[in-house]
């Protein structure tokens, strides 16, 4: 992609496409991350929450019981019907959903007392601008969660991830490390509380799938992660049965942040 409207447009048109596989991924709809999320922002029921990225709306729907009322955003418009025909199913009427760029938010300033994105960041094409408007739409005490894969600390290894992830997934941007978000997230003012670190297990078969337009496609990310040196391999614990590719595990940064 050339500029960020392309960027932007193409993610549209990628998850668009996929919007129904991120209703029913295990992934997103049954990680332990949702209870934690619950668990770290300790929701009160006049809360008004902002859960940015809203995919599948699994953190509205888990919210949702909590809280007085969320509002689920996406870029994507598709991905927003799916997650609220989704949540519809739920009994799930405390939930408002608008389509609007995490980069630019259409809210007005300290509109939420708490704020999420989960898995979702490393398709945008400027996090420090998410961080600023998460930070700007959050009441001053507000909490903020971000939970998003991570690239490991070693550049090497930061680029091997980034570019099987970008194969599998053209929408794909960057995933920063953890190192890159706490001062991205230092430089928008926002204090980070505490962090936990995740392996997550990927099932290489129906990972690559969620994403990727044909069976070429799937190979060609098979055949770059099996041909990876071996130091690749081990950190992140590439498994193969049968000469094919099995499974692989990704790190995930979960973080509860606040506005001071």
């Amino acid at each position: 992609m050339n500029n960020e409207k392309s960027i932007k447009q193409h993610v549209q048109e990628q998850f668009g496409k996929h919007a129904d596989k991120y209703v029913t991924s295990d992934i997103h709809a049954k990680g332990d991350d949702l209870e934690l999320l619950v668990n770290w922002l300790a929701p009160e029921n006049t809360w008004h929450v902002l859960d940015i990225a809203t995919g599948g709306g699994h953190v509205a729907k888990q919210l949702s019981g909590h809280v007085h009322h969320v509002i689920a955003t996406d870029l994507t418009r598709p991905m927003l019907v799916a997650a609220a025909n989704h949540l519809k199913q739920s009994q799930c009427d405390n939930v408002t959903y608008v389509v609007a760029d995490a980069e630019q938010l259409p809210f007005l300033d300290h509109s939420f007392d708490a704020v999420t994105c989960r898995i979702a960041a490393h398709h945008f094409p400027h996090p420090h601008l998410f961080l600023q408007e998460a930070a700007r739409a959050l009441k001053p005490g507000g909490k903020f969660v971000l939970i998003d894969n991570v690239a490991p600390a070693d550049a090497a290894l930061g680029h091997f991830m980034n570019t099987f992830e970008a194969m599998r997934d053209t929408s794909h941007v960057r995933c920063l490390s953890v190192a890159e978000w706490q001062s991205l997230a230092e430089q928008a003012g926002l204090l980070v509380e505490k962090y936990v670190m995740n392996r997550k297990e990927y099932i290489f078969p129906t990972w690559v799938m969620r994403t990727a337009s044909s069976e070429a496609q799937a190979r060609n990310v098979e055949h770059f992660i099996l041909d990876a040196d071996p130091t690749c391999q081990e950190y992140f614990d590439v498994q193969v049965e049968e000469n094919r590719l099995k499974s692989l595990r990704i790190d995930e940064w979960r973080a509860l942040l606040r506005k001071p």
